[in-house]
């Protein structure tokens, strides 16, 4: 039998599985099997299987969203953009589904234009509810809530009315009613806090969280109950002083008013609230503004067309007052600082600053 002969043989016995191994020679060890030899045409047949299920595996990943590195494990791709600078958003996104709340007193003698104020603030007409008696004993604290929304962000709206300050013959009493109005909205935010179930989100928070104090244009300053009451309050929350009706005196004895107004607050230790000059971004606005403290203002629920567009204003025999016209008062610069650009700051420092205080003592 020659060498191929051999060779053939060999390969055709392991493959067909005919061939016997060789029996051991006698009185020697047993001789192991010969593993059958491997035909080297179906090799190229395995490893093409092999890519053929990689191929679809990799054409199904594809399809999920995911694909393969080139060392063959897979890979998943984000959807967006991953990083620590997607925090305001989330933070944004869960404020606007709680939604905000923010309480306005409005402080005043009976008849100076509390509740034309804040109408003309918020462009709307809210229920009119107040008795505009003289003949009460005591000064009346009211607050009433409203659910306010702007496309998606929602408000919570409190507006706090006095009736009555000021009427009594005895008026030193007076600001006491409004103090304790507001220390009460502190003991309530501050037994909240204490319960082991909590309830404080930004809605419910019934705090006074600014004061506008309307002085009346009639007279040479602050009264002795302006500054009694005006001390007591800004020691409890923002207190900003207004001048309304200020279309019921002339411009030069408009800002003597003004003039005279800030040095008595000065001299007799009013801390009134100044707009915040710390943010870059609005430090040059509120400064101007806080220079002419204490606005003054005109509000009104008649409209009149100026041009094209109907405007809240007052007429008179000699001419028509424009509530929203910068040259006639100064409501826009009072509504742009209360709520386009410091509502926050006013409802932080209300906790941080006030609350606190109440707490500690």
């Amino acid at each position: 039998m020659s060498s191929d002969d051999k060779t053939t043989g060999a390969i055709g016995g392991g493959v067909g599985g005919h061939h016997q191994p060789p029996h051991p020679p006698s009185g020697g060890p047993p001789i192991a099997a010969t593993k059958p030899a491997v035909n080297m045409q179906t090799k190229p047949k395995i490893t093409q299987a092999i890519n053929g299920n990689q191929t679809a595996l990799k054409t199904q990943n594809n399809g999920t969203g995911s694909q393969n590195g080139g060392n063959g494990y897979r890979v998943l791709k984000p959807e967006g953009y991953v990083g620590v600078d997607s925090l305001p958003e989330q933070f944004v996104s869960r404020i606007v589904r709680d939604g905000f709340g923010f309480n306005i007193m409005c402080l005043g003698q009976t008849g100076v234009g509390k509740s034309t104020l804040l109408d003309s603030l918020f462009n709307m007409k809210f229920p009119d509810v107040s008795t505009r008696s003289h003949n009460l004993s005591a000064v009346d604290v009211t607050a009433h809530n409203y659910d306010l929304q702007e496309r998606n962000i929602k408000l919570k709206l409190g507006l706090i009315e006095s009736k009555g300050f000021g009427d009594q013959i005895n008026k030193g009493d007076s600001y006491k009613s409004v103090v304790e109005y507001i220390d009460q909205q502190f003991e309530r935010y501050l037994q909240e806090e204490l319960k082991i179930h909590r309830n404080q989100s930004p809605v419910n928070d019934t705090r006074v969280h600014v004061c506008l104090y309307m002085i009346s244009p009639v007279g040479h300053g602050l009264r002795a109950i302006d500054l009694v009451t005006m001390r007591s309050l800004a020691a409890k929350c923002n207190l900003i002083p207004i001048i309304a009706k200020s279309d019921t005196i002339t411009k030069p004895e408009l800002e003597r008013l003004r003039v005279k107004i800030m040095s008595e607050i000065v001299t007799n230790g009013i801390n009134i609230y100044h707009f915040p000059t710390d943010d870059t971004d609005v430090a040059d606005l509120n400064g101007k503004n806080n220079a002419l403290l204490p606005f003054a203002l005109v509000a009104s629920h008649e409209f009149v067309r100026v041009g094209s567009k109907q405007m809240r204003a007052r007429q008179y025999p000699w001419g028509t007052v424009q509530v929203e016209n910068e040259n006639h008062c100064d409501f826009v610069r009072l509504r742009d600082m209360i709520l386009r650009i410091n509502m926050e700051d006013l409802r932080e420092t209300t906790h941080s600053r006030h609350y606190e205080l109440y707490r500690r003592v």
